[in-house]
C-alpha cells in the first residue's frame, strides 16, 4: 500500500500552524526570561518537536526573535487595541486602551506579564533588527495613546496637553504597573486609573 504524499497547501498549512504554535510559546518563555533566552533547542524541547523541525523553519536565533516579536505584537493587538477601538476616539477610548491594557496585564496574556516591559530593556541598547522591531511597536503605541489625547483636545474634551508628554506619561505609569503586579503590591490598576484621570482633568 502505497501513502500519497500530502498536499502541498496542507503542508503548507500545517507549518503555519506549527510555526505560530511555537512563536506563541516563545512569546510567553520571552516575558519571563528574555528574548536572549530563546534557542531553537529548547523550544523544541518544551513543545516535543525536532530541533530540525525547529530549526527548518526559522534558520537562526534572530529571525526566531523577530517572528516572537510580531506573535507578540498580534496577540496584544487583538487583546488591548482592537477591543478599544469600539469606544469613541478621544477620552474615552484612552481610558478604554488603559483598561484593556490593565486586563492584559493582571490576566495575564503573557506569563511573564507585558513582553514590552520585560524586552525592551534588554535591547535597547543592541542595534538590530530585533531592537528596530521593538521600537517599532513602542513607536506605534505611543503615537496610538497620543492620537486621543489630541482629539480629546481638538473636541474640547480636556484643555490643552502636550500629546506626546501625556503619551510618554501613560506608557511610563503602565510599564511601573507591570513592574508593581509582578511583584505583588496593591492596586496598581487603581493607581494606574487615578493617573489618566490626574492626566485628562
Amino acid at each position: 500500500m502505497t501513502t500519497e504524499p500530502m498536499p502541498v497547501d496542507q503542508r503548507l498549512a500545517r507549518g503555519a500552524r506549527t510555526r505560530r504554535a511555537i512563536t506563541r510559546h516563545a512569546a510567553d518563555v520571552a516575558s519571563l526570561e528574555g528574548l536572549n533566552g530563546l534557542s531553537l533547542g529548547r523550544l523544541a524541547t518544551d513543545l516535543g518537536l525536532s530541533k530540525s523541525g525547529v530549526a527548518t523553519l526559522f534558520r537562526t536565533k534572530e529571525q526566531l526573535q523577530l517572528a516572537t516579536v510580531e506573535t507578540a505584537r498580534e496577540a496584544f493587538l487583538d487583546a488591548v487595541v482592537r477591543p478599544a477601538s469600539d469606544a469613541p476616539p478621544g477620552a474615552a477610548r484612552l481610558r478604554a486602551l488603559t483598561e484593556r491594557w490593565i486586563s492584559y496585564a493582571e490576566q495575564p496574556l503573557f506569563t511573564g506579564g507585558c513582553f514590552w516591559a520585560a524586552n525592551l530593556p534588554e535591547f535597547d541598547s543592541r542595534p538590530g533588527p530585533v531592537r528596530d522591531a521593538l521600537r517599532r511597536q513602542r513607536q506605534a503605541w505611543l503615537d496610538l495613546l497620543a492620537g486621543q489625547v489630541r482629539h480629546a483636545v481638538d473636541t474640547g474634551e480636556t484643555t490643552y496637553l502636550d500629546a506626546d508628554l501625556v503619551a510618554f506619561q501613560i506608557d511610563a505609569v503602565l510599564t511601573a504597573a507591570n513592574t508593581a503586579m509582578r511583584l505583588g503590591e496593591p492596586h496598581p490598576g487603581d493607581k494606574v486609573r487615578r493617573v489618566i484621570h490626574g492626566l485628562l482633568t
